[in-house]
């Protein structure tokens, strides 16, 4: 009997992702001086949120890296990160392998990527492929050029080589219902977590896309570019923006489109990162905003008098704000 598609589990294609690989004796040394989080902490099969800063601190991609599965003494990582930004971070970061003995590669190409998500996602995919990856982890599908990336909000990420995705994404619709690339980028959103783009990268600080909340940065790791001002913005309190989940009833505004408040007249006091429909119409997003925005009712998007922005409550707790201390030279 043909199983019916899980009403909880959604299959959906993922059209703006990227993938860069990190292979090599000094794969693991090379992201630790370069990433945000602390990459010597990860063991094989399993990942982390990071980000790629500018040495003023703004993120220039974030990314969800892992350590792939092998043997021992492998080292080779995988990152995914927003397709429009791939082919730059590679070009960047392998300005500065100088004599390290790693090799970055832009491996999008040739790629095809599904995104499992819902209630029902993890019972979908091991009923598709014998099991599915715990949160944080990875696994290679067996028989075909293909891993399941298990993010830790519960979503599914599938990496397939183009010459196997036909017959994965048949195996995969037998047990999740087909969804488009939208309802994809809902669950991120709802999720609250944020992908920097081509359109808002080298714009924030790690913080403000609260990066720290879901624990994307290491604070207790050596330098990386950028680290002194991620340090002295925990430390000195001199964050004033945070990522924030908004609703508005109009279509899904495009990264950068700026949001406005009372509280600040006519100048913007808050950036869109991501935005998808609705599930019930409209658009839900998330900005980046100034904190003292949010205590003021008002908020508006694209203009001071636009359609106004209903916020929205996270899916975790955001640290507390800490009041300033001292200066920043």
């Amino acid at each position: 009997m043909t199983p019916r598609p899980s009403p909880d589990a959604y299959l959906c294609p993922i059209d703006d992702l990227g993938l860069l690989g990190f292979e090599g004796p000094d794969a693991r040394a090379f992201l630790q001086g370069q990433l945000s989080n602390d990459v010597e902490a990860l063991a094989h099969g399993h990942g982390q949120w990071s980000s790629y800063n500018s040495p003023k601190g703004r993120v220039l991609a974030n990314f969800w890296l892992w350590q792939a599965p092998g043997g021992l003494g492998l080292e080779r990582y995988d990152a995914l990160l927003a397709a429009d930004l791939a082919a730059a971070m590679q070009k960047r970061l392998s300005m500065f392998v100088l004599r390290a003995k790693v090799h970055v590669t832009d491996r999008t190409s040739g790629r095809r990527f599904f995104g499992v998500a819902g209630a029902g996602a993890s019972a979908a995919l091991a009923a598709a492929c014998g099991r599915a990856p715990q949160r944080g982890e990875s696994l290679d599908i067996a028989g075909v050029p293909a891993q399941i990336v298990a993010l830790p909000d519960g979503r599914f990420v599938v990496v397939a080589a183009a010459e196997s995705a036909g017959a994965i994404d048949e195996t995969l619709a037998r047990h999740a219902t087909r969804a488009g690339a939208d309802r994809w980028r809902g669950f991120g959103v709802a999720a609250g977590v944020a992908w920097i783009t081509a359109a808002t990268s080298d714009l924030f600080v790690a913080q403000m896309i609260n990066w720290d909340a879901l624990s994307g940065v290491s604070f207790q790791k050596g330098c990386y570019p950028g680290q002194e001002v991620v340090a002295r913005m925990r430390y000195l309190g001199r964050l004033k923006e945070r990522l924030f989940r908004l609703h508005a009833d109009a279509a899904p505004p495009s990264p950068g489109t700026r949001v406005f408040s009372p509280a600040f007249g006519d100048q913007p006091c808050g950036t869109v990162v991501n935005a998808a429909p609705g599930e019930s119409g409209g658009a839900d997003l998330l900005a980046v905003v100034q904190l003292s925005a949010m205590e003021t009712p008002g908020l508006a998007l694209a203009a001071p008098d636009g359609v106004a922005l209903e916020p929205r409550a996270l899916p975790y707790p955001l640290p507390d704000v800490v009041a300033p201390r001292g200066r920043i030279a």
